[in-house]
């Protein structure tokens, strides 16, 4: 049995189904926290047997004596957050958003802190913390956001010897996004899995990062022995969007002149450089062609 305990807040989502995934597969004990009740993305990536392994509380972030709860009752070991609202959903409530991802950050660190946790706290940064032109400049409420919580980190180094890893992930793709600015690659290959027409709502050179590899990263975050408040861009090689739709096709060539976009490249730089962080990025072929094998046998009712 491994000595780790882990809690990974925002379970329920894309990026964190994953981490409960990869974990089980290593037979570590993982926590869900999230304050969603319908799992629907941990079963879109995970068997029955699977899924009965991750503990799921119903959780919200913004508080603090909950959080701290679980902490203990569970003796967590390790803490991934990824919970937080989206940067479609910040700009529709931007007070909720500011109490769910900057507060709710502040309390996992505090959480951690009164919990004394011995290891490093890995948390969901964003690329929207650039302006187009690659300075740390965020143009939303939900970069705003995300860059105050970068804060929060070195405070917390600085102030009690929290020590944290923050990475920004740019584009995630993979089975379970299904939400976000950025998630409609990922809607596009469930297009060609059905035979369905669709439009990427977005195009231009961007980088794209298959959601087990960003998951994995957290992970191994969460587990070094770095010191400090640490914040990495995820990195890896740009795209053009004809190379998503050329890889799609590839996946599925009968979705041939079905996957189409829009030529507006996104508000942020096209490549951002992983300096200081070692990541294994699965090439963007092979990982379409796992999200588009991945709906077809979805869709057939097989796990």
């Amino acid at each position: 049995m491994s000595s780790e305990r882990f809690l990974v807040t925002g379970a329920l989502g894309c990026i964190g189904a994953w981490t409960c995934r990869l974990l089980v597969e290593e037979g570590v004990p993982v926590v869900g926290y999230d304050l969603g009740s319908d799992p629907h993305r941990l079963r879109l990536i995970m068997g029955p047997e699977q899924l009965a392994q991750v503990t799921l509380v119903p959780g919200d972030v913004t508080d603090l004596d909950q959080l701290l709860g679980v902490l203990g009752e569970h003796e967590i070991s390790n803490v991934v957050h990824l919970a937080g609202l989206q940067l479609p959903f910040c700009r529709a409530d931007p007070p909720l958003g500011a109490r769910v991802n900057v507060v709710g950050t502040v309390n996992v660190f505090e959480a951690a802190k009164r919990h004394a946790l011995k290891t490093a706290i890995a948390y969901a940064s964003t690329s929207a913390v650039y302006d187009e032109a690659g300075a740390i400049n965020p143009r939303s409420h939900y970069g705003v956001y995300k860059l105050a919580n970068e804060g929060t980190a070195r405070a917390y180094w600085q102030d009690d010897g929290i020590p944290s890893t923050g990475l920004r992930p740019f584009c995630v793709y993979g089975p379970g996004r299904d939400q976000g600015v950025t998630s409609t690659p990922t809607v596009a290959m469930l297009a060609a899995a059905r035979g369905k027409r669709y439009r990427i709502s977005f195009g231009g050179r961007t980088q794209l990062h298959y959601a087990p590899d960003v998951a994995r990263a957290f992970v191994a975050a969460t587990r070094s022995k770095q010191e400090g408040a640490e914040v990495f861009d995820v990195g890896g090689p740009a795209v053009h969007m004809s190379d998503v739709v050329a890889a799609i096709e590839a996946a599925a060539p009968e979705a041939a002149g079905t996957i189409t976009y829009e030529d507006v490249p996104l508000p942020f730089p096209e490549e951002l450089h992983a300096d200081g962080l070692e990541v294994e990025l699965t090439p963007l072929e092979q990982g379409v062609r796992a999200t588009v094998d991945h709906f077809r046998r979805h869709l057939r009712g097989e796990t």
